[in-house]
């Protein structure tokens, strides 16, 4: 091991706590700077892939992560009036444990704080970090920290200290958190129900929460990114019926949706910095690269992210490191954005063309050997090695 760094980690997000946990167990002086008074998440559920909870296991938050969380085998849409399957993607029946893991971010967030808990790393809350230079941060109110040898900025898609310029997503989603209720759909599947593509409504089984045994369910639905002031003046009870109309079976979830407040809009960006480093500064998850989570990849990049920029830092050292932790990444991250970018518009957009063409030829072929097998690894995330060359070296194992 080289000598002991001092490293400021802006955020403690998903990618943010795991990378302070990875590299406080190098031996660095590892900070955590949090602009909460306590450190806490922010959205509702998400799935992590068999690639994430290789990292949740690295870091010693994957058996915490797995008890409160659900395992799901399958992603199932289906598109109405017709209710004709025009997504159905299975997890490999050769690895049965390499599932996706569903899960309520505060429990992900808890399992990953309990974890870092463990180590020797410190933590600056309140700490609204506004800017970084020469490896010194500055709050709002003046304060400043520092210097450290390396910042890792991972405060997000609103990280102030990112240079992305990202372009906004014509379409977003409302999602709230309501108790798994008595229904016929499998609590196993991540479901989903499409009218072309400018409809989306969806459910998946999250496990529990912290403190709360009763399990769960995320809901969403999918609107224009402007349209949430008109949602929230047409009514809960308009919504409701909207919903339930055009798919049956989410009645017992949207009937415990009861004010508006229940349901928070989630806007998204699309965009990637070409260079994810500074002078003594690196990004991270969301201040490095944001997409739409229609592949459901957000928070298994900021796992990854995390990892690279250890090992990096392993490999390297800090000074060294960023620009390994780039490389290693680029492609992986590349071929996400794109099929990103690909497969959002043939479920969230205005067009009339693109869900003809997923309904009549994408699922078809999607359903044609070796398509399957190939979906899987999308939605594994293992379609490209996730780190390039670093991948192979020590934790954890990526299959």
């Amino acid at each position: 091991m080289g000598s002991v760094q001092k490293i400021a980690v802006v955020g403690a997000g998903i990618g943010g706590l795991a990378a302070a946990s990875m590299l406080a167990d190098q031996g660095h002086d590892v900070t955590v700077f949090d602009q909460f008074d306590t450190p806490r998440p922010v959205g509702s559920g998400l799935v992590i892939q068999p690639i994430g909870q290789s990292v949740l296991d690295c870091v010693g938050a994957g058996d915490l992560a797995r008890a409160k969380g659900n395992f799901i085998s399958r992603m199932l849409g289906h598109v109405e009036p017709s209710g004709r399957r025009v997504l159905d993607v299975h997890y490999d029946a050769k690895h049965g444990l390499q599932r996706g893991l569903a899960i309520h971010r505060a429990s992900l967030f808890d399992a990953l704080f309990q974890a870092a808990k463990n180590r020797d790393i410190a933590l600056q809350s309140s700490a609204v970090i506004k800017s970084a230079s020469a490896g010194v941060l500055t709050t709002a109110d003046g304060q400043q920290f520092g210097p450290f040898d390396l910042v890792v900025d991972s405060a997000g898609a609103g990280s102030p200290l990112s240079p992305i310029v990202s372009r906004p997503l014509a379409y977003g989603a409302i999602w709230g958190t309501v108790d798994w209720p008595e229904t016929d759909l499998p609590n196993d599947y991540l479901s989903q129900c499409y009218r072309r593509a400018d409809r989306m409504v969806g459910v998946l089984p999250i496990g529990t929460l912290p403190g709360d045994d009763r399990p769960k369910a995320a809901i969403f639905w999918s609107m224009p990114s402007g349209a949430h002031a008109d949602w929230v003046a047409g009514g809960i009870d308009a919504w409701r019926d909207a919903a339930t109309a055009l798919w049956p079976a989410f009645a017992p979830f949207a009937a415990q949706i009861t004010q508006t407040d229940q349901m928070t809009m989630a806007r998204y960006t699309h965009g990637t910095l070409r260079k994810p480093y500074g002078n003594g500064i690196v990004h991270i998850g969301d201040a490095a690269h944001r997409a739409s989570p229609q592949l459901g990849q957000g928070a298994n990049m900021a796992l990854l992210d995390a990892v690279a920029l250890a090992k990096a830092v392993s490999v390297a050292g800090v000074d060294a490191a960023p620009a390994l932790y780039a490389k290693a990444r680029r492609w992986h991250v590349w071929a996400f954005q794109a099929m990103s970018a690909a497969f959002t518009p043939q479920y969230q957009s205005d067009s009339t063309f693109l869900p003809k063409l997923r309904d009549h030829v994408m699922f078809p072929v999607s359903q044609i050997w070796p398509a399957p097998h190939v979906l899987t690894q999308i939605v594994r995330g293992t379609i490209l090695p996730p780190m390039g060359r670093l991948s192979h070296i020590g934790k954890p194992d990526f299959r």
